[in-house]
C-alpha cells in the first residue's frame, strides 16, 4: 500500500473514529464501499432479498477483474466465489497435451467458484476473457450464508442446474453443430453478457476456446458477414443481426439460455 493509498484509509477510519492498526484492519479501510445499487449489476445477487443481501456486505469485496487473470485452477483449492457484474470469465477444460476447450461461460448472470463442501478443489480453470469488474467472497463465507437458509440456497441450486444444461449443450453442440453454429453460440453467450453488440476478440482466441483449426474459424467467420450477421475486423466483431445469428445456431444456443432464463424466472417469483 503506498502512502495515498495508506492516507485515504486513515481518513477514512477517523471519519467513525476508529483508527486501523492491522494490515488486515487497512485493507479493510481502504477498498470500495459495497453498496445495494453496485451489487444490482450481477444478476444472482440482485434477485436475492435485500436483506438476505445485506448479511454479505462485510465480506463482500468488489476487485477488479483484467483481461487473462486466472481466478483457480483445475486441481486448485476454491477460495473465492465471484460475481462478476461487467467481466466475462471462461470456464476452460485443459488437457495434458495443453489443449484447451471452453465448457462454460459467466456473466453478469453468475457465480465462478461455487464450492459449498470444506476443502473442494476445482474441476476446471477459470480466466478472465473479457476485462471488467465483481464481487469477491471467501467461499467460507459463502457456505455460512448457505447453512443459514434463506433464498440463497435455492438461488445457487437453480444457478448450478442452469449452468449444467449451458455445458450438456455445449458438449452436444460440440459434436452434432456445423463450425458456423459454433461460432454463433459462442458470439451470442458473449452478447448476453456484454453491454453491446461488439465484442473485441481475435480469431484465434475463438479458435482456442472452441478446440477448432483457425482456419476454420476465418471461414465461417466470412461465410457470417457474407451473410450480413457480423462485421469482422482485426480484433473486432460487430454483430448486425442478432436474430440471424440466433436462427443459424440453433439449438446450440436456445436450449441452453431458455433454461436459464426459466430458472431465473422461477426464482424471481
Amino acid at each position: 500500500m503506498n502512502n495515498a493509498q495508506l492516507g485515504g484509509a486513515m481518513q477514512k477510519a477517523q471519519a467513525v473514529n476508529q483508527i486501523p492498526s492491522t494490515k488486515e484492519e487497512l485493507k479493510t479501510a481502504s477498498r470500495p464501499v459495497v453498496s445495494y445499487s453496485g451489487t444490482q449489476q450481477n444478476e444472482l445477487l440482485a434477485a436475492l432479498p435485500r436483506q438476505d443481501l445485506e448479511t454479505l456486505f462485510e465480506h463482500l469485496e468488489l476487485v477488479p477483474l483484467p483481461f487473462g487473470k486466472e481466478l483457480f485452477e483445475y486441481g486448485s483449492k476454491l477460495e473465492y466465489v465471484y460475481f462478476p457484474t461487467t467481466a466475462i470469465v471462461s470456464l476452460l477444460y485443459v488437457m495434458e497435451d495443453g489443449a484447451t476447450t471452453e465448457i462454460a461461460v459467466v456473466g453478469h448472470e453468475g457465480a465462478v467458484g461455487v464450492s459449498l463442501f470444506m476443502g473442494e478443489r476445482a474441476t476446471c480453470s477459470a480466466v478472465v476473457q473479457s476485462a471488467g469488474y465483481g464481487y469477491r467472497l471467501k467461499t467460507q463465507y459463502l457456505r455460512d450464508a448457505f447453512n443459514r437458509g434463506g433464498a440463497l440456497p435455492q438461488l445457487l441450486m437453480r444457478y448450478t442446474n442452469a449452468l449444467f444444461a449451458q455445458m450438456a449443450q455445449n458438449a452436444v453442440g460440440g459434436r452434432h453443430s456445423s463450425i458456423e453454429q459454433k461460432l454463433c453460440r459462442w458470439l451470442l453467450d458473449r452478447l448476453d453478457r456484454s453491454p453491446s453488440n461488439e465484442l473485441k476478440v481475435t480469431q484465434e482466441l475463438i479458435s482456442i476456446m472452441l478446440g477448432v483449426r483457425r482456419e476454420s474459424i476465418t471461414a465461417a467467420a466470412g461465410k457470417l458477414q457474407e451473410e450480413g450477421l457480423i462485421q469482422y475486423r482485426r480484433g473486432n466483431i460487430t454483430v448486425l443481426d442478432r436474430a440471424g445469428l440466433e436462427e443459424y445456431a440453433g439449438e446450440c444456443y436456445k436450449v441452453a439460455k431458455s433454461e436459464y432464463d426459466r430458472l431465473l424466472m422461477d426464482v424471481a417469483r
